[in-house]
């Protein structure tokens, strides 16, 4: 069975990063377009990502619809915003999201976050 990561990331190139790094992990990736569509690619998933700058579905909101499921409340979810929006990070947070990080600090730990998503550090 494979692992999955759901993700709510609209912009195509850097969901094509982000399935391209958890391929290398061994994990699957379930993109998203929307809070609804998030929480029906969370279903079975070890890990959501979402992008906290994301102008077509509101992350906050997506963030409350799944702690408000008992299936998916104890998800890990990892959002990530430009530094230049730190405002979102903080209500994210607020929401749920169990860690914000700069696109930037996002990127670098990318590996290692997709690797305790499938278990192994």
């Amino acid at each position: 069975m494979t692992t999955t990561v759901a993700a709510l990331v609209c912009d195509l190139m850097f969901l094509s990063r982000i399935r391209e790094a958890a391929s290398a992990s061994g994990l699957e990736v379930r993109a998203a377009r929307s809070s609804a569509d998030l929480l029906e690619a969370a279903n079975g998933a070890r890990l959501v990502i979402v992008d906290l700058d994301d102008r077509r579905a509101s992350a906050t909101a997506a963030v409350n619809a799944l702690r408000a499921r008992p299936e998916t409340a104890a998800l890990p979810v990892i959002g990530f915003f430009s530094h230049v929006h730190a405002e979102r990070a903080r209500d994210a947070v607020r929401a749920g999201c169990t860690r914000a990080l700069p696109r930037s600090v996002f990127v670098e730990q990318l590996a290692e976050i997709l690797n305790e998503a499938r278990g192994t550090s």
